[in-house]
């Protein structure tokens, strides 16, 4: 395969970038058009940018890997370390052998690490890159950097609870009956439209600042308005959808959700911390998994992070890598 290095995401457009992340074996929103242009618009625009396009003897594009340069002499892959959960080179299924020995022989005529996070541990980078490396005359670590806790869904709401300890059952079902009990008439309602997102966004971010002093600390004006383009292109595309947990009207609690390739992932949150004894978050997170399992999705991804109130409801872990490429 040929190497090409283009300068900035508008050099391929936007179907091509995204029929290509269609194409490989573990998509994800964090690579798709959308996001890598509303991240790189908001934390990258003084980086240089470099998309490496892997094409074929028969100029078919196999794959890319859009990195940008936060260091001298250090690049990562365009998406950075806190808002990305995911983030791989993008290569048609069944040919990352040999679009790794194609971008590591350019590796080895640059001068750059590579330093590459959110690897998952069930992609071929994992795998590929530290046994091809050395051919090359480069030096390629492996790191786990953490853990994202899944859940393989049933096709019922009645299975998934029979699937559930006993102790966690009782538990989700003990604090879902006294919500009800203290908030008669509460509800949980979701939004996946375009129209009125900026509204509905509004919402979410009030409840996330509530909810802890560090995301009041995270979520900055730069970081806001990230999060309302980025969220805003995701919902149009039809990929994101803020679920709410009301009483009289009012929020008590909120997420932001990721639905893409065949997935459900739970991105951020919020509550109010008034309402806090009531476990508001953990009866709203049953009702968007009852959801998800009605809707026919196979998997709940509870994303990066292993607070003890996600293993509540059964997900396995699994690692997240950091791999780094250097001479």
């Amino acid at each position: 395969m040929k190497i090409d290095v283009l300068s900035g995401l508008a050099s391929l457009d936007e179907t091509r970038w995204n029929g290509l992340v269609d194409r490989s074996r573990l998509p994800s929103v964090f690579l798709t058009w959308q996001w890598q242009s509303e991240w790189s618009r908001a934390f990258a625009a003084d980086c240089p940018l470099q998309i490496l396009a892997a094409t074929d003897a028969n100029g078919a594009l196999g794959a890319l890997l859009p990195l940008y340069e936060d260091a001298p002499g250090r690049q990562r892959i365009i998406g950075g370390v806190d808002v990305s959960d995911y983030l791989d080179v993008i290569a048609v299924n069944g040919r990352e052998e040999e679009v790794w020995h194609a971008l590591l022989q350019h590796r080895a005529a640059q001068p750059a690490e590579w330093d590459l996070h959110g690897i998952r541990a069930a992609s071929a980078t994992a795998t590929l890159v530290p046994a091809l490396a050395p051919v090359y005359g480069l030096a390629a670590a492996v790191e786990r950097e953490d853990r994202c806790p899944v859940l393989a869904l049933p096709k019922s709401w009645d299975e998934y609870l029979a699937h559930l300890s006993g102790k966690d059952r009782h538990e989700l079902r003990r604090k879902m009956r006294r919500l009800e009990r203290e908030l008669p008439g509460a509800t949980a309602r979701s939004h996946g439209l375009a129209a009125g997102w900026d509204e509905a966004m509004t919402r979410f971010l009030t409840l996330h600042r509530l909810s802890k002093v560090g995301k009041a600390r995270f979520m900055d004006e730069r970081m806001e308005r990230f999060f309302r383009s980025a969220t805003a292109a995701l919902a149009t595309a039809g990929w994101m959808r803020l679920w709410f947990l009301e009483f009289e009207s009012a929020p008590v609690a909120a997420f932001l959700c990721i639905e893409y390739a065949g997935s459900v992932g739970l991105y951020n949150s919020g509550f109010d911390p008034a309402r806090a004894a009531l476990a508001p978050g953990i009866v709203l997170l049953a009702h968007v998994i009852r959801d998800a399992i009605e809707r026919g999705f196979p998997t709940f991804d509870f994303l990066r992070g292993e607070e003890p109130y996600k293993y509540g409801f059964g997900p396995s872990p699994e690692d997240v890598l950091n791999v780094r490429i250097a001479p």
